[in-house]
């Protein structure tokens, strides 16, 4: 057996062709307890509730875009006024309270990150390796970090790779041979200490 259609669209082609076959088939439905005149006077009044909906969802965008060309257009006035307050009150941080407006904070000079954390090789295959790990706890938010390898025991670190969330998947790397990776975070100001390192033959 058939099942009722889910959709909006498939209910009002299924209600179509049921008020069409009704209609021109007295003979072999003479009695249908919903007679399709009343299907299509409920058809008729579910498409005007549709167009009222579509016609209430473009006033409504509408009202939004007017909302944010109000505020926006607020938004420039009230960046000028503060402009001049900032320029007539010379930082002094009490007239400024005086509009609810605050002395600009000096800034502060950026640091170099702390030592990246809990370096770890969860998934690895044949020629590539999965690594992750935590920010630093420390120092200055990390802009990048830098990946490096090197071969075990007395190898020297390279970079291999740059990533920019706290994980990377590393590809056509040397297979057979003790590799051992470590993690450092980077930023305009420095690079934070490595972290632990993490050993995998692949």
């Amino acid at each position: 057996m058939a099942t009722f259609p889910r959709t909006e669209a498939e209910i009002v082609v299924l209600a179509n062709s049921m008020i069409a076959g009704l209609t021109d088939n007295t003979a072999v439905y003479p009695s249908p307890p919903i007679l399709p005149a009343e299907l299509s006077t409920k058809m008729s009044a579910y498409l005007a509730a549709k167009n009222a909906a579509i016609a209430a969802a473009a006033a409504y965008d509408a009202a939004i875009t007017a909302k944010d060309e109000a505020l926006e257009d607020m938004v420039d006035d009230m960046k000028t006024d503060i402009a001049y307050v900032e320029n007539t009150a010379k930082n002094d941080s009490d007239k400024l309270k005086l509009i609810g407006w605050n002395s600009r904070k000096s800034r502060t000079a950026l640091t170099q990150p702390g030592q990246s954390r809990l370096l770890e090789a969860p998934r690895q295959g044949d020629g590539w390796v999965f690594l992750d790990w935590k920010a630093p706890s420390d120092g200055g938010k990390p802009s990048a970090y830098k990946v490096m390898r090197r071969e075990r025991p007395e190898g020297t670190w390279a970079d291999v790779a740059t990533a920019i969330d706290s994980e990377a998947t590393l590809v056509e790397q040397p297979k057979g041979k003790e590799l051992e990776y470590r993690i450092v975070a980077v930023n305009k100001a420095g690079e934070g200490e490595a972290s632990n390192t993490q050993m995998v033959v692949l």
